[in-house]
């Protein structure tokens, strides 16, 4: 459970890199307006640092948020401390009956859990639209393929406070529609830098596809490209899934 976004880069994602998170966030309350879903329980899979969570209960929801990243859900509780949070894979872990079932941020592409799979994420759709509510909504985000134009990507960010350093490879097997990022990182403690290094891979998704598994379970199923006004980059779609009264 401890392997995937360890302390540092998670400190290093939740100052650097958290504008998708808050931006989709406010998207996503658009959306529950839209539908006339304003209280109740949010399930928030692979909820990282507590961004979205925060923004769930100042709207005035209940939040069970759950990741299979102990660091992140450390820093989750002390953000949030009303919600409730949990250390688990989003493919396994127990959902209760609920209003909103959510995953911001591509969670669900995540190779973290060996079991990810097209069928794996059958089973956890059918559990999904068992607990939601009728007139529940399941709301996600989806990487596709041809996530990269070359073979091969570099990149390097360094913080503001220049407190630390992160470089990433990320390199996309078109056959096996798997996208893999080599991520390094330095963070600074007194006058040296601590070093860490992860790899995540990603398996990329067709929103079509997924969207013909929640249809067949039940659900009415919508694609999307952005969460209501933030739009997201080619090939990362939005699915809101809906249970029928």
């Amino acid at each position: 459970m401890n392997n995937w976004y360890q302390e540092d880069l998670t400190y290093i994602h939740d100052t650097g890199f958290s504008e998708f998170a808050i931006k989709a966030t406010e998207g996503f309350l658009e959306i529950l307006n839209q539908c006339n879903i304003k209280q109740g329980l949010i399930v928030d899979l692979g909820c990282g640092s507590g961004l979205s969570a925060q923004a769930f209960i100042n709207a005035k929801y209940r939040v069970l948020g759950i990741d299979i990243s102990e660091s992140m859900i450390n820093l989750a509780r002390q953000r949030v401390p009303e919600a409730e949070f949990q250390v688990n894979s989003l493919l396994t872990a127990d959902i209760p009956p609920c209003q909103v079932v959510t995953s911001i941020g591509e969670c669900l592409n995540y190779l973290f859990d060996d079991n990810n799979n097209l069928q794996s994420l059958n089973q956890l759709f059918n559990r999904i639209y068992q607990a939601l509510i009728p007139g529940g909504l399941f709301i996600f985000d989806i990487l596709e393929p041809g996530q990269l134009e070359s073979a091969k990507t570099q990149s390097f960010v360094e913080g503001k406070d220049k407190d630390w350093i992160v470089l990433v490879e990320k390199t996309e097997d078109k056959v096996q529609k798997r996208l893999t990022r080599w991520i390094i990182t330095f963070r600074q403690f007194g006058d040296s830098y601590r070093r860490n290094e992860e790899v995540h891979q990603v398996q990329l998704y067709s929103a079509k596809t997924l969207a013909e598994v929640l249809n067949k379970i039940g659900f009415k199923v919508e694609i999307k490209n952005s969460y209501s006004q933030y739009k997201l980059r080619k090939n990362h779609s939005v699915i809101l899934a809906h249970k029928l009264l």
